[in-house]
């Protein structure tokens, strides 16, 4: 093969690659158009809510878990993913976080440090969740969340559980839904607003003072996405932190088990994340609780803040 014949084919190799990176973060961050001051868009959100509500009270809670309230989980289930071991978290360390992310951010961490006024509710420091229901990678990440916020509180209503869009990426990808969702810790207040339904319609609003973090720490050219984690504005996450194919085809008693298995795909995504978040946590509560901050799992992740 002639010296000219071998640089033909590694300049296209490169194109084909970066044509892939592109394709890819265009699929990662689908952008939610936010539009502001328009009058004829409020008008438009509040008769699309109505109209929403009136078609999805009667499946709500039914059980099918097409209802935006999703389906009840049976106690193990919801035990297994509110127990992971500690030796698990530890095994995963970081898992398959960075290596997700090597093709698109060149293996960078996808949690990003910023700065302002701290943010709190009722005294304590806020992490504020937005995401959608219809958002694969957003369904990724509430198991990784669920997972970090056990060791810190108690989620006080039942998990329920959820799939993805049926027509978008990774098409109904198992999850969880934080629609309607309460949680209680002595160490910080956790805000989940599930901003659009499965449709794609409106389902909770954010406040002016959240839109405002939104736009301020994940605005670019083509609007806000999901998700977006704010950790007491210390840290946000603003991309998906692992593959939500990992979790395609299973059921949510599977992932839940899954996650006790530091060897399967799933724990190296959603134990990785969820150590990733244990952290941006700890940096919030000052390192509270100590048993769970200095933990190994969390303090591999810590590096990667």
């Amino acid at each position: 093969m002639s010296k000219a014949t071998r640089i033909r084919q590694q300049n296209a190799r490169q194109k084909i690659a970066a044509q892939r990176v592109a394709a890819r973060r265009a699929e990662i961050r689908r952008r939610a158009l936010i539009t502001a001051g328009s009058v004829i868009a409020v008008i438009a959100i509040v008769v699309a809510f109505v109209v929403i509500k009136l078609s999805t009270s009667s499946s709500s809670g039914s059980g099918s878990g097409s209802g935006v309230d999703g389906t009840v989980l049976p106690a193990s289930v919801a035990k297994d993913i509110t127990s992971v071991p500690a030796s698990t978290l530890d095994a995963v360390g970081i898992g398959s976080v960075l290596s997700f992310m090597a093709a698109d951010e060149g293996g960078a961490p996808p949690i990003s440090a910023v700065s302002g006024s701290s943010l709190t509710s009722n005294g304590k420091p806020e992490m504020l969740y937005i995401g959608a229901e219809f958002c694969p990678f957003c369904g990724a990440e509430r198991w990784a969340m669920a997972v970090a916020l056990s060791r810190f509180g108690t989620f006080t209503t039942p998990l329920r559980g959820f799939h993805s869009s049926p027509t978008d990426t990774d098409p109904n990808t198992p999850t969880l839904t934080y629609y309607k969702a309460t949680y209680t810790s002595p160490y910080l207040v956790f805000t989940p607003v599930e901003n659009e339904n499965i449709d794609r319609g409106p389902l909770q609003n954010t406040t002016a003072a959240q839109q405002a973090l939104w736009v301020k720490y994940d605005s670019s050219a083509d609007g806000v996405g999901y998700p977006f984690i704010d950790f007491g504005n210390k840290y946000v996450i603003k991309v998906p932190t692992y593959d939500p194919g990992v979790l395609a085809g299973m059921t949510w008693a599977q992932v839940a088990a899954a996650l006790h298995n530091p060897s399967s795909a799933v724990a190296q995504g959603a134990d990785g994340s969820a150590n990733l978040i244990t952290a941006a946590i700890c940096k919030m509560t000052g390192g509270k609780p100590g048993n769970v901050c200095t933990s190994a799992g969390v303090v591999k992740a810590s590096a990667s803040l």
